[in-house]
């Protein structure tokens, strides 16, 4: 099969004939038919996140057709997504209580274990999602990692709805999120660079849209950010009321800068991170995103564009997320 190949930090993804994977027990092959490129696979490839496996392939927002591994529930030709967590233990202290998005063992597609910048991906069987006609494979795409996490960081500050809640950073999982606050009615305020990214906050309905520096007019119950940048974390804790939280959507982090604690802290305010997700995130979000109609408008990319995708990530150029067709 044809593989965009990540050999070396920084170095160009190199396109490849490579196996085709074989498949294995409690594992399904599928044809990829689509793969979103996310900024977590933008910190592998330039070394912010260690390179575990060498050559590794990237890409973790997997839509593909099951070809071979079939099961009577997912029968051959069923199309799945695959996201981010892999793979579980199972048997881990966080595994056994619910919290297997803070597995000990996990396995990550695109990082641990080969993903899908590629014509074929082995999967785990048990960690495949099938899903809804109302979206072609380019719009599902985004929904499995970018989607999934806004999700969860929604979930993660308690957003109730009605809230009053900051987005700062408007990339695809922020543009995704601000969807499912409005369905919530909760009043949306969004902070962030580029023009083009302040355009689309306001056309999803933001009620105040403002550049990287400005800060919204209004105390905010909940903020997110999404920016790998500790000075917007500090930023967004700045604008919370007492009581508010702010949950930070980054695998990655630069260093958060010192801030004071009488005035920015103090009153029950909340840093919290967050980290993966899980099955049940997944599922409950596929299901919202198809009830609500949640369709990003994408930029696509073929294989062999596999750089070019990458770039656009880091430098916010493109026009909505970025998918790569096999």
């Amino acid at each position: 099969m044809k593989a965009a190949v990540l050999h070396a930090a920084n170095q160009p993804l190199q396109i490849e004939d490579v196996p085709t994977p074989t498949l294995t027990e409690g594992h399904t092959l599928l044809r990829v038919l689509a793969c979103g490129v996310c900024r977590t696979a933008l910190h592998i490839f330039e070394g912010d996140l260690p390179l575990l496996q060498k050559p590794l392939i990237l890409g973790h927002q997997i839509v593909g057709e099951i070809v071979d591994g079939a099961t009577l529930e997912l029968p051959k030709g069923t199309r799945v997504g695959v996201s981010w967590i892999g793979g579980t233990d199972g048997t881990c202290r966080f595994c056994v209580h619910d919290e297997e998005n803070l597995c000990d063992n996990p396995t990550f597609t695109g990082y641990t274990v080969n993903g899908g910048y590629a014509e074929y991906a082995l999967v785990r069987s048990d960690f495949i999602y099938p899903l809804p006609d109302t979206l072609d494979n380019t719009q599902a795409a985004p929904l499995l990692c970018a989607g999934i996490i806004g999700f969860r960081s929604l979930r993660i500050a308690n957003t109730q709805p009605g809230d009053s809640v900051g987005l700062f950073g408007f990339g695809a999982s922020a543009s995704q999120a601000i969807q499912i606050l409005k369905y919530w009615n909760c009043e949306v305020y969004v902070s962030t660079r580029g023009e083009n990214h302040r355009a689309q906050a306001t056309k999803l309905g933001a009620k105040w849209v403002g550049n990287e520096n400005e800060r919204p007019p209004v105390q905010l119950d909940r903020a997110i950010t999404f920016a790998p940048s500790g000075a917007v974390v500090i930023r967004a804790l700045s604008s919370l009321r007492k009581g508010g939280i702010v949950a930070i959507n980054a695998i990655h982090l630069d260093q958060i800068p010192a801030f004071d604690y009488d005035s920015l802290l103090w009153g029950e305010r909340q840093i919290r991170s967050v980290a993966n997700m899980t099955r049940q995130d997944a599922r409950d979000y596929l299901d919202r995103a198809s009830k609500i109609g949640i369709k990003p408008q994408v930029q696509v990319f073929s294989l062999d564009q596999a750089n070019q995708a990458l770039q656009a990530v880091k430098n916010e150029t493109a026009n909505g997320p970025c998918v790569i067709l096999p």
